[in-house]
């Protein structure tokens, strides 16, 4: 028999018994789709956090106060007690670097937001001119922040769309006076729509110049002070230079850690990549199953087909045949399950991408060739015992049903 007979010979016999090769087909179908739409989850994860970092800035620099050997790890980006307060003076020491593009220090807390009856409580944001181009975003009314010494604080505030639309309505907003906690500012801008980034949601920002926050919130130190090298060639002087410039200015203590932009992607993108793979391998537990079932299948089949076996023996077949027949069985049921089993994860992927657009869920090509490559071999394995078994059956006995 030729392989194209062998082939025409499986597809008769899968197609005389329906029911046993659509239980057989959904079951790998139903592996294969779960390895492609965990993956994807995992991978839209990793594509999503790395776009929001991304989302920071380019060559990007963030100093933290607090050392990592100090606590046993590294200081939150976001939260956390400081031992030491980074100052506004420390943030203009780093801009006189030649490897330093930008600098903009940072001051975080939040404050009832009011204009005339309508009031919300707000995260307000202390900086300089330098923000705005550092994070590239762009302005939708109005200007920025003002360029001034950041030690003096002035009245005037930029604030996002949200905000805008929450407090003022239709009404303009420039020129506006805005009470902010107890102290009152003039709006000079809106900023133009840019969704969340990395835990702030900049619609709802109002950002104030550095001194007026740190009075507004009656506090000497930066929350963290962003750095951008003037390009990734530049990164490692540009931290070496913030490492030697706050220690000289901390009494020769480096109580800083320095934060690469490079450093936090490869970190989770390592993490993340990690979690796909093993939520594809709790999937692909799942083809075991499946292919336990084609085992159990297939050694019924046999019981059943023995006269069919013998006749085939006693014709000449060798066992080598029968065993390569029983084997493009399980080949075809894998398979046909397995491509089956890629268009429902692809449905799967494309369902959850409609349901969280901001996720970019699709699974990688390897998740897509290892789910395929393990789906035929699991079959295959699964298969061995009763080919083997079909293989040593003795024609005479098998014609005679014994």
């Amino acid at each position: 028999m030729t392989a194209g007979d062998t082939l025409a010979y499986a597809l008769l016999t899968l197609r005389s018994r329906p029911g046993r090769t659509a239980l057989v087909l959904c079951a790998m179908a139903l592996g294969v789709a779960a390895v492609v739409v965990l993956t994807a989850l995992g991978e839209g994860a990793r594509r999503y956090v790395s776009g929001e970092f991304a989302s920071l800035g380019t060559h990007l620099l963030i100093v933290l106060p607090g050392r990592s050997e100090t606590t046993g790890a590294a200081p939150a980006l976001f939260v956390g007690v400081t031992p030491r307060d980074l100052t506004i003076g420390d943030a203009r020491a780093l801009s006189r670097s030649p490897a330093v593009r930008r600098v903009a220090p940072l001051i975080l807390g939040s404050a009832s937001a009011a204009w005339r009856q309508r009031s919300r409580e707000v995260p307000v944001l202390g900086s300089t001119h330098s923000l705005l181009a550092l994070r590239h975003w762009r302005m939708q009314q109005g200007r920025f922040l003002p360029v001034l010494d950041p030690e003096l604080a002035q009245p005037v505030c930029v604030i996002g769309n949200k905000v805008r639309r929450e407090l003022f309505g239709a009404a303009p907003a420039l020129g506006q006076w805005l009470r902010l906690g107890e102290r009152r500012c003039r709006v000079i801008g809106v900023l133009a729509t840019e969704g969340r980034s990395i835990g702030l949601d900049v619609e709802e920002l109002v950002i104030v110049p550095v001194a007026s926050a740190r009075a507004l919130f009656n506090t000497p130190g930066l929350f963290r002070i962003l750095v951008e090298a003037r390009s990734r060639e530049a990164i490692p002087r540009a931290r070496a230079f913030i490492l030697d410039t706050l220690r000289r200015r901390h009494q020769g203590e480096e109580d800083v850690t320095v934060v690469t932009q490079d450093a936090v992607l490869a970190t989770f993108d390592r993490i993340f990549r990690a979690l796909t793979l093993g939520l594809g391998g709790i999937a692909a537990i799942s083809l075991t199953v499946a292919g336990v079932l084609i085992m159990n299948v297939m050694l019924i089949t046999v019981a059943q087909r023995r006269a069919e076996i013998g006749l085939l023996k006693a014709l000449g077949a060798t066992r080598r045949l029968i065993q390569v027949m029983f084997l493009g069985e399980a080949a075809l049921l894998a398979l046909g399950g397995a491509l089956l089993g890629l268009g429902l994860g692809w449905v799967g992927s494309r369902l959850l991408a409609a349901l969280y657009p901001a996720l970019p869920a699709a699974s990688p090509p390897w998740a897509v060739a290892g789910a395929l490559a393990t789906a035929l071999l699991t079959g295959l394995l699964f298969a061995l015992l009763p080919a083997r078994r079909a293989a040593r059956l003795d024609p005479v006995l098998a014609l005679t049903r014994r």
